[in-house]
C-alpha cells in the first residue's frame, strides 16, 4: 500500500486531511457548539449574579468592604476590564480546564468511535499526518474558547459597567492603554498552562476507543494534581506540579510586571506536554487500528 500511494499520480502526503476541512468538521459538531455556548453565557450569568446579591465584596453590614483583602471579586464590577479579569479568576481553576480536555481527548478516540478511523487511514492519510492535523486543530479550538470568554466578558462587562482603568488587587490602576494588553497576557499563559491537560487528553485518545473515558480521564488527573498541590507536606516537590503555577497569571495584574512564576509555570507545563505528546505520537504509530 505505501509503495502504491507514493507512486500514485497527484498524491502527496502532505495534502491530506487539510487543517481547514478538519476544522470545519469540528466546528459543526454539537459538543462544539454546546461548549461555546456556555463559555459565551457565563459573563451574562454573573452579571446577573452580581445585580441580584449587590457590589461584590460589600460587608454583610452595607459597608463597601472596608479592611477586607482586595481581590479581583471586590472589583468585579469596577470596569469591564475588571469584569473580563473576575471571569477569567472563576474559570480558570476548572471550566477551562473541560474545552481543552473535551477537544483534545475526543479528537481521535471519537473517530474510533465511530469506526472511521480505518477509513481515514485507508484514504490514505498517514498516521503522523492525522495526528498533526487533529491537534493543531484540538489546540487551536482550545485557545478560541480561552479568547472567547475574556472577549463576551470584557465587552458585557464594558456594557455593564463602562470602560475604564484595570483596578489592581495589590491597588493601584492600570491604564486603559496597558489593560488590553495584560488580559491578552492573561490568556496567553492559562493556554499554555493548560498543555499539560491536552497533552494527557490527546494520549488517552490514542489508547482508548471511548471520547469520555480520554476526556474525563484527563479531567480527573488534572484535579488530582490541583489536591496534590494543596499537600503542603510535598514542600518544594510541588514546584514540579503544573496545578502549582496555574494562577501564576496574578503576577501580570501587578503595577510592575512580573515574569518569574509564569516562566517557571510555562517551563513546567510545556515539559509535560511536549512528554506528552509524543507519548501519543508513538502509542498511534505502533497501535493497530481496527475500528
Amino acid at each position: 500500500m505505501s509503495a502504491l500511494t507514493e507512486s500514485a499520480p497527484g498524491y502527496r502526503a502532505g495534502r491530506t486531511l487539510p487543517f481547514r476541512v478538519e476544522v470545519v468538521r469540528q466546528l459543526k459538531r454539537r459538543r462544539t457548539m454546546a461548549m461555546g455556548g456556555i463559555l459565551a453565557v457565563l459573563p451574562f450569568v454573573l452579571i446577573v449574579a452580581f445585580a441580584i446579591g449587590g457590589t461584590p465584596g460589600a460587608d454583610e453590614d452595607g459597608g463597601g468592604g472596608g479592611g477586607s483583602r482586595l481581590n479581583l471579586m471586590d472589583t468585579a464590577t469596577a470596569s469591564g476590564a475588571n469584569f473580563a479579569a473576575t471571569c477569567l479568576f472563576v474559570s480558570a481553576g476548572f471550566l477551562l480546564v473541560v474545552p481543552v480536555a473535551l477537544f483534545c481527548g475526543d479528537t481521535v478516540a471519537s473517530e474510533a468511535s465511530w469506526s472511521s478511523l480505518r477509513y481515514l487511514l485507508a484514504a490514505p492519510v498517514p498516521r503522523a499526518r492525522l495526528l498533526w492535523s487533529k491537534l493543531a486543530v484540538a489546540l487551536s479550538m482550545s485557545l478560541a474558547a480561552m479568547v472567547l470568554l475574556p472577549v463576551v466578558a470584557l465587552a458585557a462587562g464594558t456594557a455593564a459597567y463602562g470602560w475604564g482603568p484595570l483596578e489592581l488587587p495589590t491597588g493601584g490602576s492600570l491604564g486603559t492603554a496597558d489593560t488590553v494588553p495584560r488580559l491578552a497576557l492573561v490568556v496567553g499563559f492559562i493556554f499554555v498552562s493548560q498543555l499539560v491537560t491536552a497533552g494527557l487528553a490527546f494520549w488517552l485518545s490514542t489508547k482508548t476507543d471511548a471520547p469520555l473515558g480520554a476526556v474525563g480521564g484527563a479531567v480527573g488527573l488534572t484535579i488530582i494534581g490541583n489536591v496534590l498541590d494543596q499537600v503542603t507536606a510535598l514542600g518544594t516537590w510541588r514546584d514540579f506540579l503544573p496545578a502549582h503555577w496555574q494562577f501564576a497569571w496574578a503576577d501580570a495584574l501587578q503595577p510592575q510586571l512580573e515574569w518569574s512564576g509564569m516562566l517557571k509555570g510555562s517551563a513546567v507545563s510545556v515539559t509535560y506536554a511536549l512528554v506528552l505528546f509524543a507519548l501519543a505520537f508513538r502509542n498511534f504509530s505502533r497501535k493497530d487500528i481496527v475500528s
